[in-house]
């Protein structure tokens, strides 16, 4: 079919940018690069060039089937990109504006949101199971986890885009769309790490390296990280681990032995499996706090005895986003950026296109990659 006909059997004035992106349209199968059509704009509405977005454990998930996904769909959330037209009801960003794209966004008028909670607005992710685009010869198309990065461009609701300052490096803004406000936002915002504490961090991608920047931040003594894979030590270090241990039968001993046989006080799961979920349960301290950032599948049971949970007195929580709100603390994190005391550039391993983004994937899967950045527009590094 030429592309000629394709666009004739289209409503283009219902969708009428056409853009490049790279297509999910089977669980587990390569992702072509392809053209698709963006809905038009709505009153509400930003449409974004992508200058740079990072490939996620979480599009990982998607793209194998662990979480559910509406196909086809274009995934990428984790992003900054450049506002190339906004609609009519939009008046506080504009054209040419670099703008953060966030997966959730806080209706502002919901239960959660009118108590504190906006990371868990009850509308903030239901846009990921309605189409925002149609494939050439007419067929819906998904924006995975509501952005639909891994494209030229995308459309999302105003309150899906944080404008970024002018002294912000793109390349740093679109890190904070998921990896290192959810890593740092776990330490900060929901488990609230104290000075002076014993933290321990199992799996060290994005996420799990932005745990270890947020624990130092916090002024916590004494930070273990925990992974499979020994070449991530050097890293854990960069970021501030007084510790690396490899995942073995030995960890729980060793975690002990550096926490006064205790256990660690504040303890982070950034993987999301049963397993290592209860992992990080037994190694932390009685009374102490376990959190599960890491997002597992919806058949993978985690158990624990009525006796044991009496006893221990721990606190275990999920994390979602990493507690964000990001009216309040996205300056908060611009100035960690500014100041330094977030290294970002650390947890970029790759770089590429559109068409590398199955590489990337592979990485993360073997458990190599921390996060590669596309450049899906040609953005500047």
């Amino acid at each position: 079919m030429t592309a000629g006909t394709e666009v004739s059997t289209v409503d283009t004035q219902a969708y009428p940018h056409e853009v490049r992106a790279a297509v999910l349209r089977a669980v587990g199968e390569p992702m072509a690069v392809e053209t698709i059509r963006l809905r038009a704009v709505g009153p509400g509405d930003v449409r974004v060039r992508i200058e740079q977005t990072g490939v996620c454990h979480s599009d990982l998930s998607l793209a194998r089937g662990v979480l559910a996904q509406p196909l086809p769909a274009v995934l990428g959330h984790e992003a900054c990109g450049t506002v190339v037209e906004v609609g009519e009801q939009v008046s506080d960003v504009a054209p040419g504006q670099r703008v953060i794209l966030l997966w959730i966004t806080a209706c502002g008028e919901c239960f959660h949101c009118t108590h504190d909670e906006p990371h868990l607005c009850a509308t903030g992710s239901s846009r990921a199971g309605e189409p925002y685009a149609v494939t050439g010869d007419g067929e819906p198309v998904y924006p995975g986890l509501t952005v639909g990065s891994f494209a030229e461009q995308t459309v999302v609701p105003r309150g899906a885009v944080v404008p970024v300052p002018d002294d912000i490096e793109t390349a740093d803004a679109a890190l904070l769309g998921c990896a290192v406000t959810t890593g740092v936002g776990a330490v900060t915002s929901t488990a609230h790490v104290t000075a002076d504490s014993s933290v321990l961090v199992i799996g060290l991608g994005g996420v799990g390296l932005s745990v270890i920047q947020g624990a130092r931040l916090a002024g916590a003594s004494t930070i273990i990280a925990v992974d499979r894979n020994t070449d991530k030590a050097a890293m854990a270090t960069a970021a501030g681990a007084t510790h690396f241990l490899p995942a073995d039968d030995d960890t729980r001993k060793a975690v002990r032995g550096l926490t006064g046989k205790r256990g660690a006080d504040f303890a982070f799961d950034c993987v999301g499996s049963a397993r290592t979920i209860r992992d990080m349960w037994g190694m932390t301290r009685r009374g102490g706090s376990a959190t599960v950032v890491g997002i597992g599948g919806k058949d993978d049971t985690v158990s624990f005895s009525a006796l044991e949970l009496f006893h221990f007195a721990r606190t275990l929580r999920g994390c979602v986003a990493g507690s964000l709100d990001a009216a309040a603390d996205m300056p908060r994190f611009f100035d960690w950026v500014r100041s330094g005391d977030l290294d970002l550039r650390q947890l970029v391993t790759g770089s590429g296109s559109l068409t590398d983004v199955d590489a990337a994937l592979d990485e993360l899967a073997a458990g190599r990659g921390i996060r590669t950045i596309l450049r899906p527009a040609g953005g500047a590094r």
